[in-house]
């Protein structure tokens, strides 16, 4: 196997550990040019679709919210992000790891998801340059 294929396989293997599944909608937000090319592929290989962006007009079962420092009010974003998202849906917030451009301090998630209506249930190294924190809606919210 050559490294590459090792790779592309290690990538999905982690798409499949976030939790994606074949099928699901998933909703991409805050894409820009430095974000995880791999990891954007890595999801779309396990869904069997491409990701929508933010003009899709239903709701989704996932949202991936690239989101950097610099980016704005954290809060409003995991408002916006959350509105896209049917019941039973999560948020995947992938920021800059620590020493990046644009990294977040994970206190400053901790405290934008409650005050956003979200608990924190995971955090995980999503990729080199990415932290990915899973954020849910409390049942009965959705």
């Amino acid at each position: 196997m050559s490294a590459t294929a090792g790779q592309a396989q290690t990538e999905r293997s982690l798409a499949e550990r976030l939790g994606f599944k074949p099928g699901q909608v998933v909703q991409e937000l805050g894409w820009d040019e430095d974000v995880s090319e791999e990891l954007r592929a890595s999801i779309e290989a396990v869904i069997g679709a491409e990701m929508v962006d933010e003009d899709y007009e239903d709701v989704a079962d996932v949202v991936v919210l690239w989101w950097r420092d610099e980016d704005g009010d954290l809060v409003d974003g995991l408002v916006d992000a959350l509105s896209s998202i049917a019941g039973g849906g999560h948020i995947w917030l992938l920021t800059p790891k620590a020493g990046r451009e644009g990294h977040v301090e994970p206190s400053d998630i901790s405290e934008a998801a409650p005050t956003a209506g979200l608990s924190q249930t995971k955090s995980v190294s999503a990729a080199p340059e990415w932290s990915g924190t899973r954020l849910v809606a409390p049942k009965g919210r959705m």
